[in-house]
Protein backbone atom coordinates (compact mmCIF):
# COMPACT_ATOMS: atom_id res chain seq x y z
CA UNK A 1 0.00 0.00 0.00
CA UNK A 2 1.53 3.36 -1.03
CA UNK A 3 2.36 5.83 1.70
CA UNK A 4 2.90 9.57 1.74
CA UNK A 5 6.12 11.06 3.08
CA UNK A 6 6.83 14.58 4.22
CA UNK A 7 10.29 16.10 4.39
CA UNK A 8 10.57 19.09 6.67
CA UNK A 9 13.13 21.88 6.88
CA UNK A 10 14.74 21.28 3.49
CA UNK A 11 17.43 23.96 3.04
CA UNK A 12 16.69 26.42 0.23
CA UNK A 13 19.89 25.52 -1.62
CA UNK A 14 19.05 21.81 -1.55
CA UNK A 15 15.53 22.46 -2.75
CA UNK A 16 16.78 24.64 -5.61
CA UNK A 17 19.30 22.00 -6.72
CA UNK A 18 16.55 19.39 -6.58
CA UNK A 19 14.27 21.59 -8.70
CA UNK A 20 17.01 22.08 -11.29
CA UNK A 21 17.70 18.36 -11.35
CA UNK A 22 14.00 17.59 -11.82
CA UNK A 23 13.78 20.10 -14.65
CA UNK A 24 16.84 18.70 -16.42
CA UNK A 25 15.34 15.20 -16.17
CA UNK A 26 11.92 16.44 -17.36
CA UNK A 27 10.25 15.39 -14.13
CA UNK A 28 8.12 17.01 -11.49
CA UNK A 29 9.73 17.66 -8.13
CA UNK A 30 7.83 14.70 -6.70
CA UNK A 31 8.86 12.50 -9.62
CA UNK A 32 12.50 13.40 -9.10
CA UNK A 33 12.35 12.65 -5.38
CA UNK A 34 10.67 9.30 -6.14
CA UNK A 35 13.39 8.47 -8.69
CA UNK A 36 16.12 9.29 -6.16
CA UNK A 37 14.46 7.17 -3.47
CA UNK A 38 13.97 4.21 -5.82
CA UNK A 39 17.59 4.40 -6.92
CA UNK A 40 18.80 4.60 -3.31
CA UNK A 41 16.99 1.44 -2.20
CA UNK A 42 17.48 -0.64 -5.36
CA UNK A 43 19.73 -3.63 -4.68
CA UNK A 44 23.17 -3.04 -6.16
CA UNK A 45 24.86 -5.71 -8.21
CA UNK A 46 28.57 -5.83 -7.46
CA UNK A 47 30.72 -7.63 -9.98
CA UNK A 48 34.21 -8.92 -9.38
CA UNK A 49 36.86 -7.84 -11.89
CA UNK A 50 36.79 -11.35 -13.34
CA UNK A 51 33.01 -11.17 -13.85
CA UNK A 52 33.40 -7.83 -15.63
CA UNK A 53 36.12 -9.33 -17.81
CA UNK A 54 33.95 -12.33 -18.68
CA UNK A 55 30.98 -10.11 -19.59
CA UNK A 56 33.10 -7.90 -21.82
CA UNK A 57 34.72 -10.94 -23.41
CA UNK A 58 31.28 -12.41 -24.10
CA UNK A 59 30.33 -9.22 -25.95
CA UNK A 60 33.19 -9.80 -28.36
CA UNK A 61 34.64 -6.35 -27.81
CA UNK A 62 38.18 -6.10 -29.11
CA UNK A 63 40.71 -3.33 -29.33
CA UNK A 64 42.41 -2.86 -32.69
CA UNK A 65 46.18 -3.29 -32.60
CA UNK A 66 46.52 0.18 -34.11
CA UNK A 67 45.38 1.66 -30.81
CA UNK A 68 48.74 0.78 -29.22
CA UNK A 69 50.56 2.78 -31.88
CA UNK A 70 48.14 5.70 -31.52
CA UNK A 71 48.57 5.82 -27.73
CA UNK A 72 52.36 5.52 -27.99
CA UNK A 73 52.48 8.30 -30.58
CA UNK A 74 50.35 10.54 -28.37
CA UNK A 75 52.54 9.89 -25.33
CA UNK A 76 55.73 10.54 -27.29
CA UNK A 77 54.41 13.85 -28.55
CA UNK A 78 54.16 15.31 -25.03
Amino acid sequence: MPASLSIKNVPDETLERLRRRAESNHRSLQGEVMSILESAVRPQIRLTPMEVYERVKALGITTPSESVAIIREDRDSR
